[in-house]
């Protein structure tokens, strides 16, 4: 059924700005152009020190505007606003993103096409370079490694991933997700602060038994690298936690032993050693605070969290 022949459910649509009001208002004003006509938008500041959020607001007085009295990471971030949601589906996208005007029509027609698909992504370009992709779709994440690879990267786009398909996990700075199976399955885990929660809640959303879509014919533009500092201390440490965060979370009886053994005694070391001979010893110890967390972080790291909505 064409999303065009029926009523096009409600999206509520999710991002968070840190320290970078200026780019989340290009988001939003990105956002104005888009030719779907049932969206609410909801942006949290995720209590950024260093910024101005109130000028969002000024700017965009429809918006929902949520501030957290503390920074609570990527995953924390989205959930603030999810209890406040009305909408069939939600869209978490990056505020460091700029979108088609169509963009949002193929998203919806896929989950109201598909029961059995949980969540999309679009395809993603790089903002400031042409007609490069960034995404379109992932290869599977490999259960001793905890990698995979982003379908299409760096490569020119001539159309040969306009397909729609299951693909083998989401894209985080873009993903529209049904509100039921959220309220079925669960939210995001806080636990990982920064990068691969989203893997995460994928594998969890696929073990309830629904599927993972990438849907090329749906673009959205990523100005990578403003959220955060390419290769900067804060990014490796939160990288390779998450990582291994990933493999404890997610794998099971002698799996789950060999990823550990694998992510401690081989990807880390040989992480650290690149880091040092590249003159950094500043990522060495970056890699290394992240596996001594785990050393004193063992408890506690399983599950996914409820989605809790309060009566009004």
């Amino acid at each position: 059924m064409n999303i065009k022949e029926k009523n096009q459910p409600l999206v509520s649509v999710v991002t968070v700005n840190y320290n970078q009001s200026e780019v989340t208002c290009e988001f939003l004003s990105s956002f104005e152009k888009i030719s779907y006509p049932n969206t609410e938008i909801f942006v949290v500041d995720n209590a950024s020190p260093n910024d101005n959020p109130e000028i969002i607001k000024e700017k965009y007085p429809y918006i929902h505007f949520i501030q957290t009295e503390k920074n609570l990471g990527f995953a924390g971030g989205n959930n603030v606003a999810l209890p406040h949601c009305k909408g069939r589906y939600v869209l978490f996208i990056n505020n460091d993103t700029e979108v088609e005007p169509g963009f949002l029509e193929p998203l919806v027609e896929v989950l109201e096409t598909h029961q059995d698909v949980a969540m999309v992504s679009p395809k993603i370009h790089y903002f400031h370079t042409p007609n490069t992709l960034q995404f379109a779709g992932f290869t599977p994440i490999h259960p001793i490694t905890i990698r995979n690879f982003a379908i299409g990267f760096g490569e020119i786009d001539h159309g040969q991933y306009d397909i729609t398909c299951e693909t083998g996990s989401i894209f985080g700075a873009a993903m529209l997700v049904s509100m039921d199976v959220i309220k079925k399955v669960g939210i995001m885990t806080e636990k990982f602060f920064l990068y691969y929660e989203e893997h995460d809640w994928a594998h969890h959303i696929k073990n309830a038994g629904y599927k993972i879509f990438y849907q090329g014919l749906s673009l959205v533009y990523h100005k990578e690298s403003i959220s955060t500092v390419k290769e900067s201390p804060f990014q490796i440490f939160y990288l390779t936690r998450g990582r291994i965060l990933y493999g404890r979370r997610n794998n099971r009886g002698i799996v789950r032993c060999l990823s550990v053994l694998y992510l401690y005694f081989v990807a880390a070391p040989k992480q650290g050693l690149h880091y040092l001979l590249k003159g950094r010893p500043d990522l060495f110890w970056a890699t290394w605070r992240a596996v001594w967390w785990h050393w004193t972080h063992y408890k506690n790291i399983q599950g996914l969290p409820k989605l809790i909505i309060e009566n009004n």
